[in-house]
């Protein structure tokens, strides 16, 4: 059977809801449980068909981490049993990054998880506009056991693609037919604000361009595995990217995690209202969370 059509293939639409920003930041982050509830519910009934949530505090683990998501998320799964949502990873060792998504999933649906495949440099500007900060370490033994447990569990790596070289190493795992599941590559690019979102100038990976898209498009050739793009430290809208990946058959992910614009502080219902609008625009129609389970072939 022939592929479908770009314009016929539903598109992802995720939804990052937090992650590390704080109120001065973006006001209108969720950071508590019934916030994160009411934020999640209203992002499903407007067209996302997947949710990414932190804590209030990254720091904490295991059950002091997975008690807040449950009180959060179990409101939303009873509401909309269908929803796709997923966790961030937390502080420590591999085993203390993990160790809350069991409990988690104990008690609630929980389908996907965060793999980090790779290392990266993150930080910002210092007094003498230099970069400053530390590194985001996953070593390939990491990398390994992060993919075990999904297999091992039923879960879905929701894989980040910081730098090209993450992507080396998911395209091995794809080589030789390890790579689990529902993986799906999410594609940051750094704009210019990058993860700090405090200095200008100081960012990772690609930037938000048509070019840097297409040679992550080059690596992903004869493969199978799902895309979407996201920009961090910048508006995903005002890039080339955005469309561009709707055009080449990818999927998006926004929300209030890494969108900044120091004179914007949108709510993540309205930067997926501009999902949605862009969706319409080029031909494609949104997915529900069940095409996406279907589409990513979820376990």
């Amino acid at each position: 059977m022939p592929a479908a059509a770009p314009d016929e293939v539903p598109a992802i639409i995720e939804v990052a809801i937090n992650g590390i920003t704080s109120p001065e930041i973006n006001p209108n982050v969720p950071l508590s449980p019934e916030a994160i509830a009411a934020d999640a519910l209203a992002c499903f009934d407007g067209g996302a068909a997947i949710v990414h949530t932190h804590n209030h505090d990254i720091s904490l683990t295991g059950r002091d981490a997975a008690d807040p998501y449950i009180e959060a998320m179990a409101p939303v799964l009873a509401a909309r049993p269908d929803a796709l949502w997923y966790p961030t990873l937390t502080s420590g060792d591999h085993q203390a990054k993990y160790a809350h998504m069991a409990m988690i999933a104990d008690e609630l649906s929980l389908r996907m998880v965060a793999v980090d495949p790779g290392s990266t440099n993150i930080g910002g500007a210092g007094p003498d506009g230099l970069p400053v900060g530390g590194t985001y370490k996953n070593d390939y033994a990491e990398i390994r056991a992060s993919f075990d447990l999904c297999r091992d569990n039923g879960w879905a790596p929701a894989m980040a693609i910081y730098e090209p070289g993450f992507l080396q190493c998911v395209l091995t795992y794809h080589r030789v037919g390890q790579l689990p599941a529902g993986s799906m590559a999410k594609l940051y690019f750094g704009a210019e604000w990058g993860l700090s979102r405090r200095s200008r100038g100081v960012t990772f990976g690609l930037p938000p361009t048509k070019h840097a898209l297409l040679a992550y498009l080059d690596m992903l050739e004869g493969t199978d595995i799902s895309w979407s793009v996201s920009v961090w430290g910048g508006d995903l809208m005002a890039t080339p990217v955005a469309r561009l990946a709707l055009e080449m058959g990818g999927h998006l992910h926004v929300g209030i995690e890494e969108f900044y614009d120091p004179d914007r502080s949108p709510t993540n219902q309205e930067l997926l209202a501009e999902a949605v609008a862009l969706c319409n625009e080029v031909g494609r129609p949104v997915a529900t969370c069940d095409e996406t389970a279907e589409m990513l072939e979820l376990p």
